[in-house]
């Protein structure tokens, strides 16, 4: 087992990506917990779609709304959540999310077990999910165990009248 001295994670520290629609800054890799969990902050713009419809067939996820409305379609469920909810994300469910107000949306997402911290890591390399070569995006979701349809994107955008999300100006900004 790991040990791991005690850290505190400020607004300004850990690692920054952009995964195409929304940010992403991580916070605990799943090397630092002994591979229990990861945990990442997803910073989205208003009205962003987080990503297309997907499965993860390996770790669950929950999504822990610190600022803004973040929408979530959970199988058939469509949900909302506001600062305080825990959004609880199973795996082999098919799911996306997205920021459902016109302010910011910040959400910690915690993965377990870990390990798809660095599909994210991967994704931001390649541009984001719809900028990523089909080729190199379906070869990242097959070692992740991650099932993926990118052609769901437009009918998500109609749906839920969505947008493609854009890098937020000024970093992360602690909620007051």
């Amino acid at each position: 087992m790991q040990t791991t001295a005690p850290r505190i994670i400020g607004p300004s520290d850990a690692q920054e990506g952009f995964l195409g629609s929304i940010g992403v800054r991580f916070m605990v890799d799943g090397a630092e917990a002994d591979q229990r969990f990861s945990l990442v902050e997803h910073p989205m713009s208003p009205r962003a779609l987080a990503a297309p419809l997907h499965l993860h067939t390996r770790e669950d996820e929950y999504s822990y709304v610190l600022q803004g409305r973040m929408g979530a379609l959970l199988g058939d469920d469509v949900v909302e959540a506001g600062p305080g909810d825990l959004v609880f994300k199973p795996r082999n469910q098919w799911h996306t999310f997205w920021n459902a107000g016109d302010e910011p949306c910040r959400i910690l997402e915690i993965i377990s077990p870990a390990g798809f911290e660095q599909f994210f890591r991967e994704l931001d390399a390649l541009g984001g999910a719809m900028a990523a070569d089909p080729e190199a995006l379906a070869r990242l979701n097959e070692r992740y165990g991650q099932e993926m349809q990118i052609d769901s994107v437009p009918e998500l955008v109609q749906r839920f009248g969505l947008r493609i999300g854009e890098r937020l100006a000024g970093g992360w900004t602690p909620v007051a």
